[in-house]
């Protein structure tokens, strides 16, 4: 199978941005020596959840810390963003690269980031199409005009333009909306898996997408479409447990508590306190581990990846470093991965 890693960069309380970020690299490089596939980073704004903010910087920096592993956005949430900014930021970053970068879009779930950059939700379905396309206009053509209903280009000549012809692959998360599921599969666009669904409800996502793929007479590209899971693999179930409890639960907690901010974030208040407020409790860490993450020894790991193989999946996805999980602990799970996984789902 090929593979991919993916992080979100969170930043739990009593955790150094700096060391985050450093970590990540080191991630990356341990990744590409290991002969991942690509590497994968989340796009989220004023949260601890993520420190993804900016995309292009993260990728600029991971294009220059690697020589060869694909560099991906998990994905870019275009309706925050005027496109054109959008389209010359992957261009830089595909050029800087040397042709490595593959473009995830998203249209996002939280009301505060809508709120931050003063957009409204209200038609996201629709102006997340037409961004999407405007940029993929921008990267083929100049100079691109167009009048959409909500952006409108006046001879737009793109530089620099992306080195992979005729643009970087395009992927689109869809989860339950099937209008999303259509529109990727009409423009010959790529599904991506996000590690918050149901391992059982992304498998359905990818028996949809097939058959819609069937309709339109086009392939469904399973060996390039990325499927993400929540991984830590130890040498007993026992520790694997242990080591990743607090971070899988710290991620749901915070996960649960953004559905509730409108118009603030959760950055400078406690999380301990809304513990202790709220009347209903997230996912427990036993129902993430049935059903989101691959959680034990190599053979139990191995044994729930090689079920998806069996199901048709060929790009297996990694999101090893959960919120908080120390450093010495990421590397020692990917390292076993790649000892004693890999040959088992060879």
């Amino acid at each position: 199978m090929k593979l991919a890693l993916f992080t979100h960069l969170s930043w739990p309380e009593n955790i150094s941005q700096q060391d985050v970020f450093h970590g990540a690299v080191e991630q990356v490089q341990m990744a590409e020596a290991s002969g991942y596939h690509s590497a994968w980073f989340a796009e989220h704004h004023f949260t601890r959840y993520s420190m993804g903010s900016s995309l292009s910087a993260i990728l600029g920096h991971m294009a220059a810390a690697t020589k060869k592993i694909r560099l991906g956005t998990g994905v870019i949430v275009p309706v925050l963003h005027n496109p054109i900014r959008i389209a010359e930021d992957t261009a830089t970053v595909d050029v800087l690269s040397g042709g490595r970068l593959d473009v995830g879009f998203g249209r996002g779930v939280y009301s505060y980031e809508y709120g931050g950059f003063g957009i409204p939700e209200e038609d996201s379905q629709q102006r997340f199409r037409e961004s999407v396309l405007s940029v993929q206009k921008m990267w083929t053509r100049r100079p691109v005009s167009l009048d959409g209903d909500f952006y409108s280009l006046r001879n737009i000549d793109l530089v620099p333009s992306p080195v992979q012809n005729p643009h970087p692959p395009v992927y689109i998360a869809a989860s339950r909306s099937p209008e999303t599921l259509k529109f990727l599969v009409e423009n010959e666009f790529l599904l991506c898996i996000a590690v918050v669904q149901d391992t059982s409800h992304a498998l359905e996502l990818v028996s949809r997408y097939k058959k819609l793929c069937a309709d339109f007479g086009s392939s469904p590209h399973l060996s390039e479409v990325p499927f993400f899971r929540y991984v830590h693999v130890s040498e007993t179930e026992e520790n694997a447990i242990a080591n990743t409890r607090q971070h899988i639960e710290w991620i749901q907690d915070i996960m649960q508590w953004r559905r509730f901010l409108i118009d603030h974030t959760e950055v400078d208040r406690s999380i301990s306190d809304w513990r202790s407020k709220r009347t209903e409790l997230p996912p427990s860490y036993e129902y993430i581990r049935d059903n989101r993450a691959f959680i034990g020894t190599p053979e139990q790991v191995a044994e729930k990846i090689l079920a998806l193989k069996s199901e048709g999946i060929e790009y297996f996805g990694s999101n090893f470093a959960m919120a908080g999980l120390p450093q010495e602990e990421i590397l020692k799970s990917m390292r076993l991965f790649d000892e004693k996984v890999r040959p088992l789902i060879a």
